[in-house]
C-alpha cells in the first residue's frame, strides 16, 4: 500500500509513544509555501525578509510593527491568521488537543481550510499504514465538501464537490459529473467511477485525484466503512470505546441523546426531538441514520447511562453534504471533560 494522501503533511510529524502527534517545525514550515503566504514576484523587501525569518524558524515571533511594514493588505492579514493559527499549534500539548480547542469557547477563529487540513491529517494517522481503500475514500468525506445524487434506481451517490465541479466546468461531462451536476444518469453508466471492492486497490492509483463516487446507501462497503471510521475517530481522540450501526428509525421514544453529522441534520434532530414539524422535503434530505453505544455506560453521562446516541447524515437543498466530525468530539454525552 503506497503512502496515502502525501501532500497532507502527515510525515512531517512526529507520533508520540501514547499516539498522540507532536507540532513539529517542519510541519508549521509547509504552510509558507502555500499560496496565501508564498512570496511572488512583486513581493516587497519586508516580506522577503519576514518568509525568510519564519522559514529559519517557524515559531519566530512576529511583532505588529514587523507585520505593519508589509506593503499588501492582504499579505498582512495572512500573516496575521496564519500566526494565529500556529500559535494554536504550538502551544497545545499535541495536534490533537490543538484540533479540540479550536471548536471549544467562543468558536472557530481560522479559515476553514486549515480545519479540513488538521482533519485530513488526523485521519490519515487514525487510519494508519495498513487502511482499507474503501476507509480511506469513506474518510474523506469528514474533510471534503460532498454533492449527493439520488439516482432512479434508488441509490444515494456521494463524490467529491470540487471534482463534481470540475467535471461541470469542462469541455464535456464525463460520467461522474453527468451523474452529480445533473443528477439524472443512472448508477450503471458510471461503473467504472463508483469504488467497489472489486476495483478498490485503483485508489492507492488515485488517492489524491478524489475522483471516485461511493454508494452511501444502508449494508454497500462506503456506508459500513464510514461507520468504523467515526468509531476510530472517538476511540483515538476520546479513549473510550464505542460501537456504530445503521438503522432505519428511531428505535426510541423520546430518545435521550442525538448529535447531527452536519449542519442540517444537527438542525432536522433538533426539529425531531422538539416535536417541531419537519416537511418531506427535509426529511428526503436526511441521507443515514446511526445508532451509536459506549461500550462501557460508565463512559457517559449519568443521565443518560447505558442508551444509544443517534447519529444522522443530512444533505441541504443543493445536495451538499459537509461532515463536521468536530461534532462527535464536542457534543457526546460524557462522563469527564476530555
Amino acid at each position: 500500500m503506497p503512502d496515502f494522501w502525501s501532500s497532507c503533511g502527515y510525515r512531517l510529524l512526529a507520533p508520540r509513544a501514547d499516539g498522540r502527534l507532536e507540532v513539529t517545525d517542519r510541519f508549521l514550515a509547509r504552510y509558507l509555501d502555500g499560496p496565501e503566504l508564498a512570496p511572488v514576484p512583486d513581493s516587497c523587501a519586508a516580506e522577503l525578509a519576514l518568509h525568510a525569518k519564519l522559514a529559519d524558524d517557524p515559531r519566530a515571533a512576529v511583532g505588529t510593527q514587523e507585520l505593519a511594514s508589509l506593503a499588501d493588505a492582504d499579505v498582512r492579514e495572512n500573516y496575521a491568521i496564519w500566526l494565529r493559527f500556529r500559535d494554536r499549534l504550538a502551544a497545545a500539548e499535541s495536534l490533537e488537543a490543538a484540533y479540540v480547542a479550536l471548536f471549544r469557547g467562543e468558536g472557530v477563529d481560522v479559515p476553514p481550510e486549515f480545519v479540513a487540513g488538521l482533519t485530513q491529517v488526523l485521519l490519515r494517522h487514525v487510519l494508519g499504514d495498513a487502511a482499507d481503500p474503501i476507509a480511506a475514500r469513506a474518510a474523506e468525506m469528514l474533510f471534503r465538501p460532498q454533492k449527493i445524487a439520488l439516482t432512479d434506481d434508488g441509490a444515494v451517490m456521494a463524490a467529491d464537490e470540487s471534482t463534481v465541479e470540475r467535471f461541470a466546468e469542462g469541455s464535456a461531462f464525463g460520467s461522474l459529473g453527468e451523474l452529480l451536476a445533473k443528477n439524472r444518469v443512472r448508477t450503471r453508466s458510471i461503473d467504472l467511477d463508483v469504488l467497489s471492492p472489486g476495483n478498490a486497490a485503483l485508489y492507492w492509483e488515485r488517492d489524491e485525484r478524489h475522483d471516485f463516487s461511493v454508494s452511501l446507501n444502508r449494508g454497500q462497503p462506503a456506508h459500513t466503512a464510514l461507520m468504523r471510521v467515526i468509531e476510530a475517530w472517538v476511540a483515538h481522540f476520546l479513549g473510550i470505546r464505542v460501537t456504530v450501526r445503521s438503522e432505519r428509525e428511531i428505535g426510541e421514544s423520546p430518545w435521550a441523546w442525538h448529535v447531527g453529522l452536519d449542519a442540517e441534520a444537527s438542525a432536522l434532530m433538533n426539529d425531531l426531538y422538539r416535536g417541531d414539524e419537519v416537511d418531506e422535503a427535509r426529511m428526503h434530505r436526511l441521507l443515514a441514520l446511526f445508532r451509536l453505544d459506549f461500550a462501557d455506560a460508565a463512559d457517559m453521562r449519568a443521565d443518560v447511562a447505558g442508551r444509544p446516541v443517534w447519529l444522522a447524515l443530512a444533505m441541504d437543498p443543493n445536495h451538499r453534504l459537509r461532515i463536521k466530525p468536530q461534532n462527535l468530539l464536542v457534543n457526546l454525552p460524557l462522563a469527564r471533560t476530555q
